[in-house]
């Protein structure tokens, strides 16, 4: 995995983002991993409180799969695929809360889904370096720095 980084911020190239969601999509036979993005889980804070959506339910494009509370911000975490939810990551925010501040890319992904509408919607996401230009203008344009929680 190549990762790209501006001001601390990091975007892997082997992902798939919506930047306007701040999501990144993992396709694994069949099924897609989302998390947020380092960009996001830096704008928002700390994570102090995650409430889950049901799973083995489908939901729309935009739907949230997830109420994120965090140090400066509360809100939903939309997932940017129809698709039926498969798995929540609840045991590693149970275990650790602000996972998704420290490893946003991996051990702190948040859904995995069952794409219904993948052709359809793949016009939405774009590759790691597209990904990398609009967040480093981002970054630039709001001043950003991307940290990792510590504890």
């Amino acid at each position: 995995m190549t990762d790209q980084h501006w001001l601390g911020c990091v975007v892997p190239d082997d992902l798939l983002y919506d930047v306007d969601l701040h999501v990144w999509v993992r396709l694994e036979d069949g099924t897609a991993v989302l998390g947020m993005t380092d960009v996001a889980q830096t704008m928002g804070g700390r994570v102090v409180q995650i409430s889950w959506k049901k799973t083995g339910r489908s939901y729309p494009r935009g739907r949230s799969l997830a109420v994120i509370e965090s140090a400066k911000w509360v809100g939903p975490f939309p997932t940017p695929l129809t698709g039926e939810l498969l798995a929540v990551n609840a045991a590693a925010f149970a275990e650790d809360i602000a996972i998704a501040n420290r490893d946003p890319y991996g051990a702190g992904w948040l859904a995995r889904l069952r794409p219904s509408a993948l052709a359809a919607e793949r016009e939405h996401l774009v590759d790691g370096p597209a990904a990398f230009a609009h967040y480093r203008a981002l970054i630039e344009e709001r001043d950003i720095r991307c940290y990792r929680c510590a504890g």
